[in-house]
């Protein structure tokens, strides 16, 4: 009776990506449009990383007893991998997450206007360093964005802190990450931007694409699988041999919705 209806789940796995696009991708080209002709400032960095962290925060504790608010494609597939979420459920929390990163650019651009798109609408982006170097920065981000996901939702886990923690850590990873690949750590974020940006005529290089995407997902699934590795009891063997995937304490991001 209390539970949430399948389009109810995927409308707020689309708001929630729509939300951290506009909020954390476009405070890029709005730092850029306040900053003027200055350089870009170590302080910068920190704003766009707080504006990530900030409505990271929001959309976990508005979104999350409703879909889990997973709102990063490496999110959802890392759950599915570890039994934590129905692989049937998948492809539509990722069309959902695909879409309103979509959204969120395209309100950028509603917002701040085309020069946004002409300021590179904050898309992600690693230059000219070598790929390997940019696989491993996605990789290392989604890593640790993921790892602190599966931690802060264990069964045993402080109960009331997963946004606080998760936007932490989302804050924390892009400070060190970002200046090489831009710290996009999640598919939807790389997607979106670069379609709007495409659409609206400006400069996108596609070829970028796989590295991101693909270093995000694996990287997820890795953080999933290791801590599964050091963290699984016996009471965690014996609920899986039950067939349960969740226990009542868990928390928002790993509840599997209802068929």
């Amino acid at each position: 009776m209390d539970d949430n209806r399948t389009w109810q789940r995927l409308a707020a796995e689309f708001l929630g990506t729509a939300f951290l696009v506009f909020v954390g991708v476009g405070s890029v080209p709005a730092l850029a449009l306040v900053r003027g002709d200055a350089p870009f400032a170590p302080a910068d960095l920190g704003f766009i990383s707080l504006a990530f962290a900030t409505i990271v925060v929001a959309t976990v504790y508005v979104f999350g007893y409703i879909s889990g608010n997973h709102i990063n494609p490496a999110v959802t597939i890392a759950l599915a991998v570890t039994g934590k979420f129905p692989w049937r459920e998948v492809p539509g929390y990722v069309i959902a997450q695909l879409l309103g990163a979509t959204v969120g650019a395209f309100a950028i651009v509603g917002v701040l206007g085309r020069q946004a798109s002409e300021l590179g609408l904050g898309v992600a982006s690693y230059g000219d360093i070598p790929i390997a170097q940019a696989f491993t920065a996605e990789f290392v981000g989604t890593f640790l964005l993921v790892f602190t996901v599966f931690g802060v939702i264990h069964r045993k886990a402080a109960p009331g802190f997963a946004g606080l923690v998760i936007g932490l850590v989302v804050f924390a990873a892009i400070i060190p990450v970002a200046p090489a690949t831009g710290a996009s750590i999640n598919p939807a974020r790389t997607t979106g931007p670069m379609l709007v940006q495409q659409l609206l005529g400006g400069a996108v290089q596609w070829e970028q694409w796989p590295v991101y995407v693909i270093a995000e997902v694996l990287g997820g699934i890795a953080a999933a699988l290791l801590f599964g590795f050091i963290s699984r009891t016996q009471a965690d063997r014996t609920v899986a041999a039950a067939g349960t995937t969740t226990t009542p304490t868990e928390a928002p991001l790993e509840q599997e919705p209802q068929r």
